[in-house]
Protein backbone atom coordinates (compact mmCIF):
# COMPACT_ATOMS: atom_id res chain seq x y z
CA UNK A 1 0.00 0.00 0.00
CA UNK A 2 0.77 3.33 -0.45
CA UNK A 3 -0.65 6.95 0.79
CA UNK A 4 -1.05 8.82 -2.63
CA UNK A 5 -1.50 12.51 -1.40
CA UNK A 6 -3.14 14.52 1.55
CA UNK A 7 -6.44 16.37 1.52
CA UNK A 8 -7.09 19.91 3.05
CA UNK A 9 -9.97 21.92 3.12
CA UNK A 10 -10.21 25.35 1.81
CA UNK A 11 -12.43 28.10 1.55
CA UNK A 12 -11.17 29.94 -2.05
CA UNK A 13 -9.43 26.76 -3.81
CA UNK A 14 -7.58 29.18 -6.43
CA UNK A 15 -6.26 32.05 -3.17
CA UNK A 16 -4.94 28.37 -1.78
CA UNK A 17 -3.51 27.30 -4.99
CA UNK A 18 -1.71 30.87 -5.38
CA UNK A 19 -0.39 30.59 -1.38
CA UNK A 20 0.89 27.13 -1.67
CA UNK A 21 2.46 28.29 -5.51
CA UNK A 22 3.89 31.36 -4.08
CA UNK A 23 5.31 29.84 -0.88
CA UNK A 24 6.03 26.54 -1.66
CA UNK A 25 6.56 26.08 -5.38
CA UNK A 26 3.81 23.81 -5.42
CA UNK A 27 2.16 23.27 -8.62
CA UNK A 28 -1.21 22.80 -10.18
CA UNK A 29 -1.30 18.53 -11.91
CA UNK A 30 -4.97 18.35 -11.89
CA UNK A 31 -8.25 21.23 -11.60
CA UNK A 32 -11.06 18.14 -11.14
CA UNK A 33 -13.87 21.31 -10.63
CA UNK A 34 -13.60 21.81 -6.71
CA UNK A 35 -10.72 19.37 -6.29
CA UNK A 36 -7.15 20.30 -7.12
CA UNK A 37 -4.46 18.00 -7.22
CA UNK A 38 -1.25 19.40 -6.50
CA UNK A 39 2.76 18.78 -6.67
CA UNK A 40 4.40 16.77 -3.67
CA UNK A 41 0.74 15.38 -3.31
CA UNK A 42 -1.02 17.67 -1.55
CA UNK A 43 -4.81 18.06 -2.67
CA UNK A 44 -6.89 20.93 -2.51
CA UNK A 45 -10.67 20.75 -1.98
CA UNK A 46 -13.35 23.21 -1.84
CA UNK A 47 -15.46 23.46 1.85
CA UNK A 48 -18.73 22.91 0.22
CA UNK A 49 -17.72 19.87 -1.29
CA UNK A 50 -16.08 18.45 1.82
CA UNK A 51 -18.65 19.64 4.14
CA UNK A 52 -21.56 18.02 2.32
CA UNK A 53 -19.73 14.92 1.51
CA UNK A 54 -19.41 14.81 5.65
CA UNK A 55 -22.76 16.72 6.77
CA UNK A 56 -20.57 17.92 9.60
CA UNK A 57 -18.97 21.47 10.04
CA UNK A 58 -15.49 22.14 9.25
CA UNK A 59 -13.56 22.79 12.31
CA UNK A 60 -10.71 25.84 11.27
CA UNK A 61 -7.65 25.68 13.23
CA UNK A 62 -8.15 22.60 15.04
CA UNK A 63 -4.30 21.83 15.62
CA UNK A 64 -4.97 18.20 15.00
CA UNK A 65 -2.29 17.84 12.26
CA UNK A 66 -0.11 20.29 10.41
CA UNK A 67 1.85 20.38 6.77
CA UNK A 68 5.51 20.30 7.51
CA UNK A 69 8.09 21.33 4.89
CA UNK A 70 11.78 21.69 5.27
CA UNK A 71 13.64 25.28 4.20
CA UNK A 72 17.61 25.98 4.38
CA UNK A 73 16.70 29.70 3.96
CA UNK A 74 14.41 29.62 6.54
CA UNK A 75 15.37 33.68 6.88
CA UNK A 76 14.61 33.88 3.12
CA UNK A 77 11.30 32.11 3.67
CA UNK A 78 9.93 34.44 6.44
CA UNK A 79 11.21 37.25 4.41
CA UNK A 80 8.80 36.09 1.25
CA UNK A 81 6.06 34.93 4.06
CA UNK A 82 5.71 38.63 5.34
CA UNK A 83 6.39 39.88 2.28
CA UNK A 84 3.41 38.27 0.16
CA UNK A 85 1.12 37.42 3.39
CA UNK A 86 1.51 40.15 5.94
CA UNK A 87 -1.43 39.67 8.05
CA UNK A 88 -0.97 35.67 8.39
CA UNK A 89 -1.54 34.31 11.57
CA UNK A 90 1.29 32.57 13.38
CA UNK A 91 1.42 29.95 16.14
CA UNK A 92 4.78 30.77 16.91
CA UNK A 93 7.64 33.14 15.50
CA UNK A 94 11.04 31.60 14.66
CA UNK A 95 12.04 29.55 17.77
CA UNK A 96 14.87 27.31 17.95
CA UNK A 97 14.10 23.48 19.28
CA UNK A 98 16.25 22.04 22.29
CA UNK A 99 18.09 20.01 19.45
CA UNK A 100 18.84 22.53 17.26
CA UNK A 101 16.36 22.85 14.59
CA UNK A 102 15.16 26.16 13.95
CA UNK A 103 10.83 26.22 13.17
CA UNK A 104 8.28 28.48 12.37
CA UNK A 105 4.33 27.94 12.63
CA UNK A 106 1.20 29.35 11.28
CA UNK A 107 -1.85 28.87 9.86
CA UNK A 108 -2.66 29.02 6.01
CA UNK A 109 -5.65 31.60 5.00
CA UNK A 110 -8.20 28.60 6.17
CA UNK A 111 -6.62 27.84 9.29
CA UNK A 112 -4.62 24.66 8.44
CA UNK A 113 -1.06 24.42 10.73
CA UNK A 114 2.03 24.44 8.70
CA UNK A 115 5.34 24.55 10.32
CA UNK A 116 8.30 25.28 7.97
CA UNK A 117 11.41 23.73 9.59
CA UNK A 118 15.35 24.00 8.79
CA UNK A 119 16.58 19.96 7.69
CA UNK A 120 17.26 18.04 10.77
Amino acid sequence: MKLKNILIVVKDIEKSRVFYHDLFGIDLVLDNDGNMVLTEGLVLQDEKIWKNFLEKDILSKSNSCELYFEEQDIEGFIKKLESLYPDIEYVNRLMTHSWGQRVIRFYDLDGNLIEVGTPV
